[in-house]
């Protein structure tokens, strides 16, 4: 577990199925504009066709100490690998129909165009800082020396109705097979 992108998953406490994801499937978008890393306001409600919304708590810099304790808190440790995957298969994600990419967490957009930027993302990262989309949505967090955070999900929306949501992930860097095997009739509703 020396870089932000090389995990052993095996050392790391794997989230449980704690039903917070649950009532998503179904629920209509709310009207909500979040900042992106493309420099404008995005409302996913407004998207016609086919978005994968990943959801994670926070991403780690470089050089830059995450919070005490946080390879222990289930679920937490993932987000560079999680977005270089979606990063690394989002051509095939677009091949499947997906028309909008995004990554959300509750970091401030200014602290995800680092992100963006050192990752080299084809796709926007949409911040929800003022727990905006959460709230609305209900989404399930938790909390780190004073602040909120996303748990790991992913979400389907097609003309924005959520059509089926993966979570817990674990580990963050399979959730985009889980997406595209779900695209491909691979997995079960």
């Amino acid at each position: 577990m020396n870089t932000l992108e090389s995990v052993d998953w095996s050392q790391l406490p794997q989230p449980s199925d704690d039903g917070g994801a649950a009532h998503l499937p179904g629920k209509r978008m709310p009207q909500v504009s979040l900042a992106s890393t493309s420099g404008r306001f995005v409302d996913p409600s407004s998207l016609e066709g086919v978005i994968v919304v990943y959801a994670y708590p926070m991403t780690g810099r470089p050089g830059r100490s995450l919070p005490d304790g946080w390879d222990m808190i289930p679920g937490a440790r993932g987000c560079t690998p999680q977005s270089c995957a979606f990063r690394d298969h989002f051509a095939e994600l677009q091949s499947r129909g997906v028309a909008h990419l995004f990554g959300l967490s509750t970091q401030p957009a200014a602290e995800q165009r680092e992100t963006a930027d050192r990752l080299h993302l084809p796709f926007p990262l949409l911040s929800d800082a003022a727990l905006e989309l959460t709230r609305a949505l209900e989404l399930p967090t938790f909390e780190v020396n004073g602040a909120i955070l996303l748990k790991r999900l992913s979400l389907i929306i097609r003309d924005g109705l959520v059509i089926k949501a993966f979570y817990p992930v674990f580990p963050p860097d399979r959730a985009v097979f889980d997406v595209m095997a779900w695209f491909d009739g691979e997995e079960a509703d």
